[in-house]
């Protein structure tokens, strides 16, 4: 079967998008007429819409989407989410891994949705603080949980290639609700995600 590109991107927008990266080039001393640059402001339009979709999407209705009652009350760990986002003060990317668990309280959501509710709001300008928040409201909000916990670690490239220029820092957000405030279940949530289980 051949490859389809499922992507869509508005054109009134990507118009705007070429006409500001064309000028942009020419502001930083680039030619872009040149050869190497000539699809470069459509290219960078069309990449900057891929990476903000998330502005289009709603975390509520997608964890709605897989929504089933289940009479479990044990957390569920998904954990190790890769994420990719860009800093909002200097729109330089972001990237790093989530963990998010839940105790259910009468509701569940497929795994998979907990993944996208992770990229509706990384596919952002964001602060890793709020995202971190956000993920947690979305998922409190929908299922009604007896507790949750998200947990993000990421690498700034705002302070890896430029500014401090500190290539190993790593930066660490948690937020935590209703039965992840007692220090044993919080306890148990890092220990497993701290756990490497496939060995």
């Amino acid at each position: 079967m051949a490859y389809k590109k499922t992507e869509q991107f508005d054109d009134k927008t990507t118009e705007g998008l070429i006409k500001s990266y064309r000028e942009t080039l020419g502001l930083i001393g680039e030619d872009p007429d040149r050869e190497g640059l000539l699809k470069t402001p459509e290219r960078l339009a069309r990449a900057m819409q891929y990476m903000t979709q998330g502005y289009q999407q709603d975390a509520h209705t997608i964890l709605n989407s897989a929504k089933f009652h289940e009479p479990v009350s044990e957390m569920i760990l998904v954990k190790d989410i890769e994420l990719y986002s860009m800093c909002e003060h200097h729109m330089l990317p972001f990237f790093g891994k989530a963990h998010i668990a839940y105790i259910p309280n009468g509701w569940i959501t497929g795994l998979s949705k907990v993944a996208r509710v992770v990229d509706v709001y990384a596919r952002r300008l964001q602060v890793q603080e709020r995202l971190t928040v956000q993920i947690m409201n979305a998922i409190k909000e929908t299922l009604n949980p007896l507790g949750i916990a998200v947990v993000i670690e990421a690498q700034h490239l705002c302070m890896m290639m430029r500014g401090v220029q500190k290539q190993n820092s790593v930066t660490t957000t948690s937020a935590f609700d209703g039965e992840f405030h007692k220090n044993s279940t919080r306890s148990e949530f890092l220990k497993l995600i701290s756990a490497n289980l496939s060995r």
